[in-house]
C-alpha cells in the first residue's frame, strides 16, 4: 500500500507517539502522520503579508506541517531574511521545505499585474512589484540564501518559453543553476503551468526540459491541476520519467477548467495519481489554490479531503 511504503521509506523510527508498530497498525495510527501535508503559501498571497506570524500559526492550526514559499509583496521571504523566516516557521511547528523563484527577470504584463482572484472583467490592478531575484542573474546568491536556512528544494516557478531561442536558454539556465544547487546540497526543480505543454516552434517545451536537462541536476515539481487542465496524464509522465518528480502541487481544477478550486471538489483524479506516488519519486506535496477566495476555509477543506480520502 502507498502509505505503508512511504512511511517505511521516510520514517527512520519504529515508534510514533510512543506506540511501536508492533503494537499498533498504520491504519489505526492514521497515515496523515506518515506523510506530512504541505502548503504552497501563494494560496494566501492576498493575506499573508498583512500578518506573517499569525498566518503561519493559523496554517499550523489547520494541521499542515510543511511549507513552500513564493513571491511576497514585502520582498525577501515575506519581509524576513531566509534564516528568520525558517525560525518563525519552526516556532509554529512548520518545516520550510521548498522555495519558489523566477527563472529570468520578471516582465510586467500589458495592463499591469493582476491580483490572484481578481475579477477578470475589470482592468488589471497595477501594483508596485518589489525587486525579484531570478536564476538567470542571481542564481548563486539565491542558492546560498536558502541553503543557509536549511531549505531542501529550490523551484523555478516559471521561465520564458515562448520561442525556440527562449527554450534553449531555459535549458542552459536550469542546467547551470541545477548544478550549482546540487553543490550547495539543494535540489532544483521546475514547476509547470499549462503553457509548457503547448507546441512552440515545433517543440513541446516541457518535453524538451525533461530530455535536455540532466536528471542529476534538475527534477520537476508537477502541478497536478495545471497538468490536468492541459490534458496531460500525470501518471503517464511518472511512468515515462520515473523518479523525476519529487515534488507535487496538489491543485484541483473546476469542471469547466477555468479556475483552481478546493482539493476534492474538481476534476483531478487524485486517488489514481496518489496510487502512482512511488513511480514518480514524490517526497513532498503542497496544496495550492491560486486566487483562493476564502484562503483559511479553502486550505482547511483541502486538508480535510486529503487526510480523510487520500491518506486514509
Amino acid at each position: 500500500m502507498y502509505n505503508r511504503r512511504i512511511f517505511l521509506k521516510q520514517s527512520g523510527a519504529l515508534a510514533l507517539g510512543g506506540l511501536l508498530l508492533a503494537d499498533k497498525s498504520l491504519g489505526e495510527m492514521g497515515v496523515a502522520s506518515a506523510h506530512p501535508v504541505g502548503l504552497q503559501l501563494f494560496t494566501l498571497f492576498t493575506t499573508i503579508d498583512k500578518d506573517v506570524p499569525g498566518t503561519l500559526k493559523t496554517i499550523s492550526g489547520v494541521g499542515y506541517k510543511e511549507l513552500e514559499s513564493a513571491f511576497s509583496m514585502k520582498g525577501g521571504y515575506y519581509g524576513l531574511s531566509a534564516r528568520d523566516f525558517a525560525a518563525l516557521a519552526k516556532a509554529n511547528g512548520l518545516s520550510w521545505v521548498s522555495h519558489h523563484v523566477g527563472g529570468a527577470p520578471f516582465k510586467m504584463p500589458p495592463g499591469g499585474f493582476k491580483m490572484p482572484g481578481a475579477d477578470s472583467t475589470k482592468p488589471a490592478q497595477r501594483m508596485n512589484i518589489p525587486p525579484m531575484k531570478n536564476l538567470k542573474e542571481n542564481a548563486q546568491e539565491i542558492i546560498d540564501d536558502v541553503a543557509s536556512a536549511g531549505v531542501s528544494y529550490l523551484v523555478c516557478a516559471s521561465i520564458p518559453l515562448g520561442n525556440a531561442a527562449e527554450i534553449k536558454e531555459a535549458v542552459e539556465i536550469l542546467n547551470k543553476s541545477g548544478e550549482a544547487a546540487k553543490k550547495a546540497g539543494l535540489t532544483l526543480c521546475y514547476h509547470n503551468h499549462t503553457h509548457e505543454f503547448d507546441t512552440v516552434d515545433g517543440q513541446v517545451p516541457y518535453h524538451v526540459l525533461l530530455k535536455e536537462t540532466s536528471p542529476d541536476n534538475l527534477k520537476f515539481e508537477l502541478d497536478l491541476g495545471w497538468a490536468t487542465k492541459a490534458g496531460v496524464d500525470p501518471v503517464a509522465l511518472f511512468r515515462e520519467h520515473p523518479g523525476r518528480f519529487p515534488l507535487w502541487h496538489v491543485k484541483d481544477i473546476s469542471a469547466d477548467k477555468k479556475m483552481p478550486v478546493e482539493v476534492g471538489s474538481g476534476i483531478v483524479d487524485f486517488k489514481r495519481i496518489f496510487a502512482a506516488a512511488d513511480s514518480s519519486g514524490m517526497k513532498h506535496f503542497f496544496v495550492e489554490q491560486d486566487g483562493a477566495p476564502n484562503p483559511v476555509a479553502n486550505i482547511t477543506a483541502s486538508f480535510q479531503y486529503i487526510t480523510s480520502k487520500l491518506l486514509a
